[in-house]
């Protein structure tokens, strides 16, 4: 009888701490516009993609991507802005130095640039060594001037 009553408090405590403990790392990504975050995806919702669309006024903003790859910067990382046929219309490279922070940074205008010739909606991909099948982020919409980056 004591050892049923030791076996069952043991359970229950085991259960009780692995309910409260995180798990480390974890893969998922985050979009800002101006150092705001603007979406934010980890886990089961990677697989959701969503769309974003950008004030065509912000010519002078920045767009920066973080990738986590289980609480780890990638290595040899690239985002590649693909048209509507899959074509590669411009792509950023980020080299591997210590001191590279996570964040991937490209310029807005480059983006509205690419709107411009692209009439349809434009699609923002993420490569690495860790991930060198490329993963589609977000869809990368028309804006209007009362949106800043709003996320559909």
């Amino acid at each position: 009888m004591k050892t049923k009553i030791l076996s069952v408090l043991a359970i229950a405590f085991s259960v009780t701490f692995f309910s409260f403990t995180s798990k480390p790392g974890g893969e998922g990504f985050e979009i800002y516009l101006n150092n705001k975050l603007v979406l934010q995806q980890f886990g089961k919702d990677l697989n959701k993609v969503k769309t974003i669309s950008i004030d065509p006024t912000l010519t002078h903003a920045q767009l920066s991507v973080k990738y986590y790859h289980c609480g780890q910067v990638g290595k040899n990382r690239v985002l590649a802005v693909k048209n509507a046929t899959n074509k590669v219309l411009k792509e950023w490279s980020f080299d591997n130095s210590a001191k590279n922070s996570n964040a991937m940074y490209c310029g807005v205008k480059e983006i509205l640039d690419l709107q411009k010739v692209n009439s349809s909606k434009l699609y923002l991909y993420y490569s690495s060594s860790q991930l060198p099948k490329e993963r589609l982020l977000v869809t990368i919409s028309k804006g209007d001037n009362d949106s800043r980056a709003a996320i559909k």
